[in-house]
């Protein structure tokens, strides 16, 4: 064998010795991409079974809710007008005992005794009146039904209570119906054929 062919066998020694380890990495690779495979497909499993619990407790939210909202309601009425039923036991009991003297002033003051009593229940449900006399005329608070001439009051003010508002907290149940007192200027006096309110005209 001649040294030419001696050295090329020489070199293709190693190159097939490293054969079995280049076959060794693509089985390695496969491997992971197997075990990385196999931890998606679990996450996935993992993540529709929450989906399907947060699914199931919507479902079950979405029935609970309108029946807890009717049972408050239902609870807030019936607590509201047991609270009532003394203010009638009250009523038939003044009825009753004042119709039989005949006493006016008597049976005026069991009314106002049930009046004070109606509005502490009131009270404890969060309605409260609105102040309106001598209070300045507020539009959300108080409706204008007349305006005067008071020249002795502030412009602006709250002169009388023909109805009396309530207010629930903060929202208003319905405004107070006032007289509102509105000062004539000079000007107003002197030219009063320009279509400036006269003294108590009612209230636009």
């Amino acid at each position: 064998m001649s040294d030419e062919t001696r050295n090329q066998s020489s070199e293709q020694e190693p190159q097939q010795a490293e054969q079995p380890q280049a076959s060794a990495e693509p089985a390695d690779s496969l491997q992971q991409m197997r075990q990385e495979l196999e931890g998606v497909r679990k996450e996935k499993d993992e993540t529709f079974a929450r989906l399907q619990r947060v699914y199931a407790d919507y479902a079950n939210f979405q029935k609970r809710v309108p029946k807890q909202i009717s049972d408050a309601v239902a609870y807030e009425r019936e607590r509201l007008l047991k609270s009532l039923l003394p203010l009638l036991d009250n009523f038939e009991r003044t009825l009753q005992t004042e119709g039989s003297t005949q006493n006016v002033e008597a049976l005026l003051k069991g009314v106002e005794i049930i009046r004070d009593q109606m509005l502490g229940v009131l009270k404890t449900h969060g309605v409260e009146p609105i102040q309106a006399v001598g209070e300045r005329f507020d539009p959300e608070r108080h409706e204008a039904m007349l305006r005067k001439n008071d020249p002795n009051k502030p412009d602006e003010i709250v002169l009388e209570e023909y109805q009396k508002g309530f207010k629930l907290e903060d929202r208003i149940l319905r405004p107070s119906r006032v007289a509102v007192n509105k000062i004539q200027h000079e000007c107003t006096k002197a030219a009063p054929a320009e279509g400036k309110e006269a003294t108590e005209a009612p209230a636009q």
